[in-house]
């Protein structure tokens, strides 16, 4: 669970920035992420839903299956199930980016991570 996460809550801080989200159905979430510059979120990976990442503001090196681009403002990125996965800041300003994720299942334990700067293995 993210730190300064309430049960049942729609909100995270976690220490890389923050994430709310926006709706939430059977099929779908869509949330709102928030990156502080020189952060990083870990490298992890889902089974159960894919994610499709657009970023509205801030620049960001994408990592997916050890292959990374760089997005900024205006571009997105599709990310399949199982696919290892991370998006860090390389900017001076927040990376903000929309997040749709589509699937079967889309709680916080769908997440296995591999590699994290704050200890979350």
């Amino acid at each position: 669970m993210e730190r300064n996460r309430k049960a049942g809550s729609r909100e995270a801080r976690p220490p890389w920035g923050r994430w709310s989200v926006l709706e939430d159905g059977d099929t779908f979430k869509v949330k709102r992420i928030e990156v502080l510059p020189g952060k990083r979120l870990s490298y992890q990976k889902h089974f159960k839903r894919q994610e499709h990442w657009y970023v509205v503001s801030g620049k960001a090196r994408v990592t997916i299956d050890g292959a990374e681009c760089l997005l900024e403002a205006g571009r997105s990125i599709d990310i399949r199930k199982g696919a290892l996965h991370r998006i860090e800041n390389v900017g001076e300003e927040p990376v903000v980016l929309i997040e749709v994720q589509t699937g079967e299942y889309f709680g916080e334990d769908d997440i296995v991570r591999v590699e994290d700067d704050f200890g979350r293995l």
